[in-house]
């Protein structure tokens, strides 16, 4: 069994009106330096995000979220140069835009992949509940 090790998250929010501070989960990245491990994941729920904002432009936010998730890959994006840390930072850097990373937490994960995945069960994904 692999020893647990240390990583943070912060969980990616769409706010389609900054001003009234309405938020939706739509992602969660996650940064392991003991690992050397650092992912985005997104889920857009387009409906529940239109009836925060029927005027949304899905196609920006879209695009946004994207960003996040290449900003993470060594093989794209204009932060492949940077090391994981300092991508991790830039990405969760308090912003007032419509895509935007939320507090970062920390935690302890053997699997930080694993841990990406339940962090999205748990936070962004919509669960129906039986009545």
């Amino acid at each position: 069994m692999t020893e647990a090790a240390v990583y943070e998250y912060a969980v990616i929010r769409v706010v389609p009106c900054v001003a009234r501070g309405e938020r939706m989960n739509a992602g969660v990245i996650v940064y392991s330096q003991p690992r050397g491990y650092l992912c985005a994941r997104t889920e857009l729920d387009e409906a529940r995000l239109r009836a925060l904002d029927g005027g949304v432009d899905l196609e920006g936010v879209r695009l946004a979220l994207a960003g996040y998730e290449r900003a993470c890959s060594d093989d794209s994006g204009p932060l492949r140069a940077e090391p994981l840390g300092a991508r991790f930072r830039w990405l969760t850097a308090p912003r007032s835009t419509v895509v935007q990373a939320g507090p970062v937490h920390a935690g302890l994960a053997a699997d930080p992949a694993a841990e990406l995945e339940t962090l999205l069960g748990r936070l962004v994904r919509r669960v129906t509940s039986a009545r």
